[in-house]
């Protein structure tokens, strides 16, 4: 049977897991990129991992599959399951268990030469051994060596190994938050399964998990970063599905407090600017040179961060900033809007006027970016004003709409 859980290629079923649970609703035959046997595989895969979470529903173009969880009662996030599904060879899991079972100890430090023959006696005693040579072991400590797990020693002109100290896993409560709100939480959640500690004392109000799916790009770019290095993103373009190819100096990530959504914010040297990137847009990561401006460009970042109200670093009105003020109104007993004005403001100031009135202000590049949140004072705002003259016009329009659908609308200000 072609079918196995376990995934070579990680990016595909990301793909699919994306179609399932953010996009979603898709029949069968929708699924037009790829065969539909390719389809059913990756069906049956995200079923045997998630199958608790699948739903069907029946429609007239035919059977929809989707994904159906509910971030607030998962206190963990199923969709790390899919990352601990990476396929191996035979040979991979054999020489993986032989080799920590010859260097069960950090005391044992043996050659290449002496590791090689411990393997040889201990695959001697199966009916048909396999038999792995000089190269491969080399290949494969070199490989473990570079993630820690084996530590290479000098004796003399000759290089031994022997097996990293285990470290003991601290406070589990730090490793149970870590892995369900920070970037690359996926990693918190392989040491929760180490020291099998899945005990939650946590609870989210806003749990996104779809970021899981993103931890292989991000950690990439974390470690170009680290590095001070420029990349080679594949990005993706969803509503044609064209795919682009560039270069970026990736400086930091930015995660919206209400999406949840990823943005990397990177230099374009093609357009010699800093733009954000979705990063569930980006299909690869290819490491590239070291970049000299690195620190000039963080430093360029960190000064434009004041007038960032969330990722846009351009004016749409052609101004370098855009201006926005409002008042609000409240009751006695609603001191909490201050309170929100306070905690929420982001960039932004927040005046007192008198015990029931504030005003809020911000210069920004983009102010069309601090319109929803706006949105959610709007029964209390007795005055707006936008430097952008359009915004402020679709502002009111839409408030006027929004009044007639309500037939609230008396032809006046």
């Amino acid at each position: 049977m072609a079918y196995s859980e376990l995934v070579k290629n990680f990016n595909r079923i990301r793909d699919y897991m994306r179609e399932f649970y953010v996009y979603g609703f898709k029949s069968r035959d929708e699924f037009d990129r790829k065969s539909a046997r390719s389809y059913d595989d990756e069906r049956r895969r995200v079923e045997s991992w998630l199958g608790d979470y699948m739903r069907f529903r029946q429609t007239p173009d035919g059977k929809n599959v989707f994904l159906s969880i509910d971030s607030r009662l998962s206190q963990h996030n199923p969709l790390y399951k899919a990352w601990k599904a990476k396929s191996f060879t035979d040979g991979d899991i054999t020489l993986h268990f032989i080799l920590f079972d010859i260097l069960s100890s950090p005391e044992v430090c043996l050659s290449l030469g002496e590791l090689t023959e411990r393997i040889d006696a201990y695959l001697a005693e199966f009916d048909v051994p396999r038999v792995f040579d000089a190269s491969t072991v080399r290949k494969k400590l070199r490989e473990y060596a570079a993630e820690g797990l084996i530590v290479p020693e000098k004796r003399g002109k000759t290089v031994c190994y022997r097996r990293a100290g285990t470290t003991e896993v601290g406070n589990t409560d730090c490793l149970d938050f870590f892995s369900e709100v920070a970037p690359c939480g996926v990693v918190g959640s392989y040491l929760l399964d180490k020291v099998g500690a899945h005990e939650t004392h946590f609870a989210f109000k806003h749990h996104y998990i779809t970021g899981a799916l993103d931890s292989e790009i991000l950690c990439a770019l974390f470690a170009a970063m680290h590095e001070k290095r420029s990349v080679i993103l594949e990005t993706v373009h969803r509503g044609g599905g064209r795919v682009f190819e560039g270069v970026f100096v990736p400086l930091c990530v930015r995660i919206s407090v209400q999406s949840g959504r990823q943005y990397l914010m990177a230099y374009s040297p093609r357009f010699r600017r800093i733009t954000p990137v979705r990063t569930d847009n980006i299909l690869s990561v290819q490491a590239g040179e070291v970049y000299a401006r690195f620190d000039t460009l963080r430093e360029r970042l960190n000064a434009m961060c004041p007038h960032i109200w969330g990722v846009s670093t351009d004016s749409r009105s052609g101004q370098r900033l855009e201006h926005v003020e409002f008042t609000v109104r409240y009751a006695d007993d609603e001191q909490h809007i201050l309170g929100r004005l306070e905690r929420e403001k982001r960039c932004g100031t927040v005046e007192r006027l008198d015990g029931n009135t504030a005003r809020f202000s911000a210069d920004v590049f983009d102010a069309s970016e601090i319109v929803p949140w706006i949105r959610t004072f709007i029964c209390r705002i007795t005055e707006i004003h936008f430097s952008n003259p359009a915004l402020e016009a679709q502002f009111k329009n839409d408030i006027e709409a929004m009044l007639r659908l309500y037939g609230l609308w008396e032809g006046s200000e």
